[in-house]
């Protein structure tokens, strides 16, 4: 019996070590943050940056001086190139732009924070302060929405006019235990969710064929640490609470609104766009055909106009 114990130990610690050792394995495997953002990462990236009281933030301004300038906001896990079309469109036609990528996104820092409406609402306001700007036109597309909605309803003397662009509309709904346990969450972060996500990126197009490097940039900023924890932070601490109330709060503000939806989205289905334009009666509604989650991105030529004549009415 003795000599039979270290076989039976044996055959009990094998399963249990591979037991333990599977999910790490995978986790190593999944695992694409090898690198440090740091100054010597960004050199020789286009754009600027400016450090904030969160950190530093990549953005580019361009367009004449004078004015007000039209804010970008970016949408849940994408880097600024997602407003190429519109940046380069509002310039040429003589707009002071400024586009930037949220914290954890990006070339922007990756704090260690609560990404919450509060953290994303003092980006702007942060940013704005340091490079002198007062007053703004505020685009924002997907969750860039009500992050571009909260900014208006608590800045009010600061937005002129809001421009929405399939934005984001939830109620505030739980997340799964998996991705609220701490540890268990990152896991399941790192393992199931982040492989995944360019990939999805390619929904948010009706043709996604026409961009193959569009998601050149969203792969590259997978790279670096913290980019992980910062989308879960957002799950975890903004997109599990209540936005309804920011579009009303907006429609009762009666600031200019445009409101811009792809026909074809199945991020933000279209039928969202009933519930924000009954919370904000005096939007100005363009669904647009043969688009998907980025109608500003598949067809600047139909929208780019739509905001210039919006942006140029007399106040």
């Amino acid at each position: 019996m003795q000599r039979s114990l270290p076989l039976i130990a044996a055959l009990v610690l094998i399963p249990i070590a591979a037991v333990v050792t599977l999910p790490i394995v995978h986790y190593l495997q999944s695992d694409r943050e090898t690198l440090t953002l740091d100054a010597n990462a960004r050199r020789g990236v286009p754009g600027s940056f400016v450090q904030l009281h969160d950190g530093v933030t990549h953005y580019e301004l361009a367009g004449p001086a004078g004015g007000s300038t039209v804010l970008l906001i970016p949408g849940f896990s994408t880097p600024y190139n997602i407003w190429d079309p519109t940046f380069d469109g509002l310039t040429k036609a003589g707009f002071r732009v400024l586009r930037y990528e949220l914290f954890g996104r990006g070339w922007s820092d990756r704090p260690a924070a609560q990404y919450d409406a509060d953290f994303y609402d003092r980006q702007i306001v942060d940013l704005l302060d340091a490079l002198g700007i007062r007053t703004v036109d505020a685009a924002g597309v997907s969750m860039g929405g009500p992050i571009a909605a909260t900014f208006a309803n608590r800045h009010p003397e600061r937005v002129r006019r809001v421009l929405l662009f399939d934005p984001g509309y939830w109620t505030g709904t739980p997340l799964p235990l998996g991705l609220r346990l701490p540890a268990i969450g990152t896991y399941n972060m790192t393992v199931a969710i982040a492989p995944g996500l360019p990939q999805s990126q390619w929904d948010d197009f009706q043709h996604p064929e026409r961009y193959p490097h569009y998601l050149d940039p969203y792969r590259e900023q997978m790279r670096y640490r913290g980019f992980r924890r910062a989308l879960l932070e957002t799950l975890r601490n903004y997109m599990t609470h209540d936005v309804s109330g920011e579009y009303r709060q907006l429609g009762k503000s009666g600031k200019p609104v445009l409101l811009i939806w792809g026909m074809s989205d199945r991020d933000t289905p279209i039928e969202l766009s009933a519930k924000v334009r009954a919370d904000v009666p005096q939007a100005q509604f363009h669904a647009i055909e043969d688009a998907a989650h980025l109608p500003h991105y598949e067809h600047p030529e139909i929208v780019n106009p739509m905001v210039i004549e919006f942006l140029q009415r007399p106040d």
